[in-house]
């Protein structure tokens, strides 16, 4: 005997409402909300610009920043080279600015994957590279 379903079934977590029509921002908006995290939302108010990074991060550090809208993660080896990149970890998308230098590499705080600075490489993983920006590019 077959079962009877009913004609509209709501989804169970009230995601339906983003597939009453299929386009890119209704996406996005799941997207969102699915993993807390959107992409054209703006860096929060606290992140510094990069210029100011520049100012206040010291030899050794990490700090969170942004140029723009777009959020960027400074690091300043200990020799004072700077490297700049997109505060997004290849692997999970955590912000790489809670992480540490360690030699020339930037590890991240959330599973240990470690970039390097010059490259913008994670060793061993093929595809998980950083996003750089260029030093010039970002004045």
């Amino acid at each position: 005997m077959p079962v009877e379903r009913s004609a509209h079934r709501p989804c169970q977590r009230g995601y339906a409402r983003y597939f009453t029509e299929v386009s890119e921002s209704n996406l996005n908006a799941l997207i969102a909300e699915l993993i807390g995290d959107d992409p054209e939302r703006p860096p929060e108010p606290k992140r510094p610009t990069l210029a100011q990074a520049r100012r206040r991060c010291q030899p050794g550090q990490v700090m969170a920043c942004r140029q723009g809208r777009q959020p960027l993660v400074l690091a300043v080896r200990p020799d004072g080279r700077e490297t700049i990149a997109h505060d997004r970890c290849p692997h999970d998308g955590g912000p790489l600015s809670d992480g540490f230098i360690d030699g020339d590499q930037l590890v991240c705080s959330r599973h240990g994957w470690a970039f390097d600075l010059d490259t913008g490489e994670c060793p061993g993983r093929a595809q998980a590279d950083l996003t750089l920006v260029s030093t010039d590019a970002a004045d």
